[in-house]
């Protein structure tokens, strides 16, 4: 009979041991099915508009372009610069992870350093660094949409 308090001391550990390994588990499972699916919900594709023209973007699946998506909607005066790309200081640093492309082409959609958002509408050659967000799926007449001057773009989730 002098066992019987410790016997009962151990199984009470045992079974509050267990129960919060349930708990736990159940957690990290919910955890686990509700972020990815929330995250799926949003959609890669982008719509920009310049003007009366729109145009259709794929975005990359990366931290960058997540941290862009959650900005959308945004409407912003982009600046020319160089006869190539249109730029917009963003007011805070989106996440980066910056790489040489060597060629821009038109319709990329970058960030250069970690708050200038840049969309490129004609072709070159760069040693620059930049984080890819994503590319216009057609970006025939963007040049023309976006013309020489500081233009208003709105970019918008689809």
């Amino acid at each position: 009979m002098k066992h019987s308090p410790l016997l009962l001391l151990a199984l009470l550990l045992l079974f509050a041991d267990n129960g919060t390994c349930k708990t736990d588990d159940t957690m990290a499972q919910n955890t686990s099915n509700t972020a990815p699916g929330a995250a799926s919900t949003i959609s890669n594709r982008l719509r920009i508009r310049i003007g009366s023209t729109a145009f259709t973007a794929t975005l990359l699946d990366n931290p960058t372009a997540a941290a862009f998506k959650a900005r959308l909607p945004l409407t912003v005066s982009m600046t020319e610069l160089n006869g190539n790309e249109k730029y917009y200081d963003l007011p805070a640093s989106l996440p980066t992870n910056a790489t040489s492309p060597g060629t821009i082409q038109t319709g990329d959609l970058m960030l250069y350093g970690s708050t200038t958002l840049v969309l490129f509408y004609q072709p070159f050659a760069t040693r620059y660094h930049y984080t890819r967000l994503g590319r216009i799926d057609n970006p025939a007449g963007l040049a023309a949409a976006l013309g020489a001057k500081n233009v208003t773009v709105t970019f918008e989730l689809q």
